[in-house]
């Protein structure tokens, strides 16, 4: 039965799993791993769900490219910041948000979600997800869910950079994924820390002493318990 409820949940790329088999590797692998195996949707579904308990019905993999893309056809997005974001040197240059509404093209919106050096992981998932709700927030502004004819001529600008086993590309399909998210009801945000359910440590491997987060307890009961209390 569908809930009609919507959770945005971050798992951090330094998360290390069972990717198959006896396999072992950090979650950001996954995918590309699938891929390997003809199947890198599939499979990355079948991973996530077999680490939160949940079962992955539909799945979206986007790149930078289009990332960009679907800001630019939007406009922009408006971020509002408690307090100024600073990335000295990523970018080969000084790159500063200050705090209160910014507005930002495709390529600030990708520096902030992408810059690493300046704060940590768990802070970029954080960011991360306050873009994706911009952008959900500009996409209700236009109205654009609400009129197919319009939102199909977004997506098919990136259509060939997004792999998904959504139905996206019809009327009905948007239509149909319209109604999911029309509601008023606020959307939880969650991301898996250091501060709630993982610890650092390192992994001895064929590549080195690797950085790598594990679930505290070392199984993925509390990971379960989280996804199945967050989602009700």
């Amino acid at each position: 039965n569908k809930t009609q409820k919507i959770s945005l949940i971050s798992i951090p790329r330094d998360f290390y799993v069972r990717i198959y088999g006896t396999k072992k590797g950090k979650i950001n692998e996954a995918y590309e791993t699938g891929v390997l195996r003809k199947n890198g949707l599939g499979f990355t579904k079948k991973l996530v769900s077999r680490i939160t308990g949940i079962y992955i019905d539909n799945a979206i993999v986007i790149n930078f490219s289009s990332f960009q893309k679907i800001i630019d056809d939007l406009g922009g997005i408006d971020i509002e910041l408690d307090q100024p974001f600073t990335e000295k040197t990523q970018w080969g240059y000084e790159f500063v948000l200050p705090s209160g509404k910014n507005h930002l093209d495709s390529k600030a919106a990708l520096y902030y979600v992408r810059s690493r050096f300046s704060s940590s992981d768990f802070d970029r998932a954080q960011r991360q997800q306050k873009v994706i709700m911009a952008i959900k927030d500009k996409v209700m502004e236009l109205s654009l869910l609400s009129d197919p004819v319009k939102t199909l001529g977004i997506l098919n600008t990136i259509r060939s950079n997004i792999e998904t086993d959504l139905k996206l590309w019809d009327a009905s399909g948007l239509i149909e994924l319209s109604g999911d998210f029309t509601g008023n009801e606020k959307v939880k945000r969650f991301v898996l820390t250091t501060e709630n359910l993982l610890y650092e440590t390192h992994m001895q491997t064929e590549f080195g002493n690797l950085y790598v987060l594990l679930p505290k307890g070392d199984n993925l009961q509390g990971i379960k318990e989280l996804f199945q209390s967050i989602l009700k």
